[in-house]
């Protein structure tokens, strides 16, 4: 079975060096390289690394067009194997491919189709997740489902390590429905797109903290953007990056008449850390970084910011 490999971040990277020990990656489809940071250096992409590191042909076209289409018909590829590529793939393209397309989605399909599934499930609080292997279809994410396991969440999560270890199991079932699809026992089954939901891209404006919201939604905002774009809020115009949080549920003073502003940074617990007032309940800092300053546990942080407490945070950068 010969495969081309398309994908661009860490998610992907699992996924294509299981299917290189086990089958035949006759290239590898990734992003253009793009200049980055502030001395625009050109940065590979994490699939890119990895490709060259196994020694495998990459391919980045800037479109995907007839004459790429020739170039990838040269390498005679049996099966299109997708993990978070951000092209789209027409029909022409996708008859290229004897054994057609499959894709990993990192969600429990139909749900949470688009760009974020992981992200969104983390801020919706759910209990429950998983990823899908799906046939690739036209319409995005709606392809038949060719394998599919739940992935249980604790409500710890951290976007970032819930995409690593999706990145792992997904890579065991892509070798798994890829061996399916060459022996021919494949069964896809279609979804049902009656019950379909949907997920958006996400942007750096995301990341701004609304302190009028509750605290255990904002609690799992510090989780689902992690590690980006960063859960953040302003302290006298600079960006304040909050790292670590919890609900407080331990030391309540509900006798407060009126109410702090949320916001209102209300005091320190030794344990928890910093106190920070919500919608509704108390937000605890454990961990925070200051613009332009080193990440900082709470108690380093206040030795340095002596008029943190008795502040509000909020508003947008000056």
């Amino acid at each position: 079975m010969r495969i081309l490999f398309a994908g661009t971040p860490d998610i992907a990277v699992p996924s294509l060096k299981a299917l290189a020990r086990n089958f035949t990656v006759c290239g590898v489809l990734t992003s253009p390289d793009r200049a980055s940071g502030r001395g625009r250096h050109i940065s590979l992409s994490p699939v890119k690394e990895e490709a060259l590191a196994l020694g495998l042909p990459v391919l980045q076209p800037e479109r995907i067009n007839a004459d790429f289409r020739s170039e990838v018909t040269a390498l005679h590829p049996d099966v299109l194997a997708v993990v978070a590529f951000s092209k789209i793939f027409g029909p022409k393209f996708l008859s290229l491919f004897p054994f057609g397309g499959i894709n990993l989605h990192p969600s429990l399909l139909p749900a949470y189709r688009g760009p974020s599934p992981l992200q969104t499930a983390i801020l919706n609080g759910d209990t429950l997740t998983g990823i899908t292997l799906q046939k690739i279809s036209l319409e995005m994410d709606a392809g038949d489902i060719l394998l599919q396991k739940p992935v249980p969440l604790t409500g710890s999560e951290t976007s970032g390590s819930l995409t690593a270890y999706c990145a792992q199991l997904g890579a065991d079932m892509m070798v798994e429905a890829v061996s399916a699809l060459e022996r021919g026992t494949a069964t896809p089954l279609p979804q049902d797109h009656a019950n379909a939901s949907y997920c958006r891209l996400i942007t750096k404006h995301d990341g701004i903290i609304n302190w009028s919201d509750p605290a255990e939604k904002i609690e799992r905002q510090v989780r689902a953007y992690d590690p980006w774009p960063v859960a953040h809020t302003f302290f006298k115009g600079s960006k304040l990056s909050i790292l670590a949080a919890a609900t407080y549920v331990t030391g309540m003073d509900s006798s407060s008449d009126p109410p702090p502003v949320p916001g209102k940074v209300t005091g320190m617990d030794k344990k928890a850390g910093i106190l920070i007032q919500t919608g509704q309940g108390t937000l605890s800092v454990s961990r925070l970084q200051l613009q332009a300053k080193k990440a900082m546990d709470f108690q380093p942080f206040l030795n340095g910011v002596h008029d943190f407490i008795g502040s509000t945070l909020g508003g947008e950068q000056c």
